[in-house]
């Protein structure tokens, strides 16, 4: 005979291998267990009268315990499947344990739902795509990195080997001798297409880029001559009015000022020549045309009249020696001028 009570109050109180303390509760590791919980209902050593649900291979099973079979421990739990309709297994579980504690039939119906529950969500995971993880070693990662560069070199090999074929057969070397395909001469002539608009483009670029440079350069000299023409300084020149002391006959006027010079006897010979070479001469002289303005006309009417008061030897004097009006201009060529006709 079994007795129940004493062997709970070892489990209990001594020793049990499938017993789990933990701060809260105490758990139990059996396989049968129905709750997983270490108690005296709930114990399967300590219960001679026993049921429980399990799950196999996707199948749900009733497993039942009675003391008539405690004396064939191979026969001890007794094995019931269960319907995959859930409506039927519940039906199966009511009639099997029609006379067991309401306890253990409850825990069973709740314990069924769960593991119901959890097979159909495998399911749904079955049939979704999932991605399959694989794991990578190091040394197989570097070995693979190594064979990807080295099938990189040999395909650059080949490229240069077509290449040098293609040339030849452009040139002409093998005539009608070597067959080529005509898809490969094709992507060479598009390949060296390519590589010329490349080159066309680069040209391109370059040529911007030069005159972008001499734009910059224009620029910069401009901004230079404006800086030379503020930092510029201007000197006035010296006036007459300083020189009106000095009686050398080199002196310099100033732009845009007049200046009387006696001219030497150069349109007639002497004072004692006829009067007829002092109307040549005079003829001569008048042939000369003299810019006159109206200061200059008012200066020549008071030579006149003075002329007409004077002696006559006086006259033919200044009739040999005529003065003349002239104009000088300088201009000072600033230091933005001459770039500009250098430019």
């Amino acid at each position: 005979m079994q007795h129940d009570d004493v062997v709970w109050s070892i489990i209990n109180k001594s020793f049990c291998s499938h017993k789990v303390k933990t701060d809260t509760r105490t758990f139990c590791r059996h396989e049968y267990n129905l709750t997983g919980l270490c108690t005296r209902r709930t114990c399967p050593l300590a219960n001679s009268q026993y049921a429980t649900v399990r799950e196999e291979n996707g199948i749900i099973y009733l497993f039942m315990k009675t003391a008539e079979r405690s004396h064939m421990p191979a026969k001890l739990w007794e094995r019931i499947k269960l319907s995959r309709n859930f409506n039927k297994a519940i039906e199966q579980i009511n009639e099997n344990l029609v006379f067991w504690p309401k306890y253990i039939i409850s825990k069973n119906k709740q314990r069924f739902l769960k593991i119901t529950q959890y097979l159909m969500r495998m399911r749904q995971l079955k049939l979704r795509r999932q991605k399959l993880i694989v794991p990578l070693s190091t040394k197989i990662e570097r070995r693979e990195t190594r064979r990807e560069e080295k099938a990189l070199v040999a395909a650059k090999i080949d490229n240069h080997i077509e290449m040098a074929l293609l040339d030849r057969l452009k040139h002409g070397t093998y005539r009608d001798i070597y067959n080529f395909s005509q898809t490969a001469f094709n992507k060479a002539l598009e390949a060296e297409r390519i590589e010329d608009e490349e080159d066309e483009e680069e040209d391109e670029e370059e040529e911007l880029e030069v005159e972008r440079e001499r734009e910059m350069e224009v620029d910069q000299e401009a901004a230079e001559l404006h800086r030379d023409l503020l930092s510029e300084e201007f000197v006035e020149a010296e006036t007459d009015d300083e020189n009106d002391d000095d009686d050398d006959d080199d002196t310099q006027s100033e732009s845009g000022q007049r200046e009387e010079v006696e001219m030497d006897s150069d349109f007639g010979h002497s004072d004692d020549d006829d009067d007829d070479d002092d109307n040549a001469d005079a003829d001569d002289i008048e042939d000369i045309k003299v810019p006159a303005k109206k200061s200059t006309k008012t200066k020549t009417k008071k030579s006149t009249a003075d002329a007409a008061g004077a002696d006559p030897s006086t006259t033919k004097r200044r009739r040999a020696k005529p003065k003349l009006e002239l104009e000088y201009e300088y201009e000072v060529e600033t230091g933005a001028e001459r770039e500009k006709v250098r430019h």
